[in-house]
């Protein structure tokens, strides 16, 4: 039983613009895969809730959708999600890349932080980028953006200075008991991440061919009785009948390459062979629509 006036816990934010290195950074302290990456806006849809446990305290780490003007009802949900999280963090973490002039996206990020009374954390991600004297003119640049506990550089990919940072956000934790077991990295469900890991692909697979508004929809994940097999079915949704084509490819040869991808880090996570079958449907508008967006999982209730 760990000692309270020692032990530190707490929740620690994720913030920033689209693809600065949120989901690699999360992933990466906590050693395993759970948000999806990719370098293509809205990866991270959802609040995702990961847990780093030490011996020193433990890390609720809560990565968020990346923060710009929403454009649909997605867009909507996904930038109540991020403010909502600004709201529940005992430390916020503002990721940016080592850029010599912060741009508008960061000078917006900067004027919705600043109501925040939690201590702000500027995370330089992508060190491996720049040189040590590029990187005193990046901390330069971004050092008058707000009123910042910590500038901390690292490299999410590599892994340079990420200890220093763990070391740095358990500072700023309030000291108390744990939130979660030592085993448990992460509240997300099994089917959840199984959906997400097919979205991120697919995202791969198309590239620029389909635009990032598609989404996947579970229909049905069980284990084979006395086997170490799933049966998976799963759709991969679109809002164009133009879309639906190119998913699918020549003779279903896009569809079956997004499966094959997705199929070895589903095993992987679930410890078991999986049996994956992919349907591809057309919902026209889905970001646009209230209901669809629910049943696709982007419920503001949960946020």
């Amino acid at each position: 039983m760990e000692n309270d006036t020692a032990f530190r816990s707490g929740f620690a934010a994720l913030i920033g613009r689209p693809n600065v290195g949120k989901s690699t950074l999360m992933n990466r302290i906590i050693g395993q895969k759970i948000a999806i990456t990719s370098d293509r806006p809205q990866t991270t849809r959802n609040r995702i809730q990961t847990v780093y446990t030490c011996d020193e305290g433990q890390i609720v780490f809560l990565d968020t959708p990346g923060m710009n003007k929403a454009k649909n009802k997605l867009g909507e949900y996904m930038l109540t999600a991020a403010q909502s999280t600004i709201a529940d963090a005992d430390v916020i973490l503002w990721l940016v890349e080592p850029e010599e002039h912060a741009g508008m996206g960061d000078r917006h990020i900067s004027e919705l932080l600043q109501p925040a009374r939690s201590p702000v954390i500027l995370v330089i991600n992508k060190t491996d980028r720049v040189s040590p004297a590029q990187l005193l003119k990046v901390i330069d640049n971004y050092k008058n953006l707000g009123d910042f506990a910590e500038i901390v550089p690292c490299s999410a990919l590599s892994g340079d200075g990420v200890d220093d940072l763990i070391k740095t956000i358990l500072r700023y934790l309030p000291y108390g008991p744990k939130y979660y077991d030592d085993d448990t990295v992460t509240d997300q469900p099994e089917r959840q991440i199984v959906a997400e890991l097919i979205r991120e692909k697919a995202l791969r697979c198309l590239r620029d061919e389909v635009p990032h508004g598609i989404a996947v929809s579970i229909e049905q994940m069980k284990k084979r009785a006395g086997r170490d097999l799933y049966d998976i079915d799963a759709t991969i949704v679109c809002e164009r009948d133009s879309h639906k084509g190119i998913i699918i490819g020549k003779q279903g040869a896009m569809l079956r390459r997004i499966g094959s991808d997705a199929r070895p880090e589903i095993e992987e996570m679930l410890g078991a062979k999986v049996n994956l079958k992919l349907w591809v449907k057309v919902k026209k508008d889905w970001r646009d629509s209230d209901f669809l967006i629910k049943n696709f999982g982007y419920d503001k209730r949960d946020i």
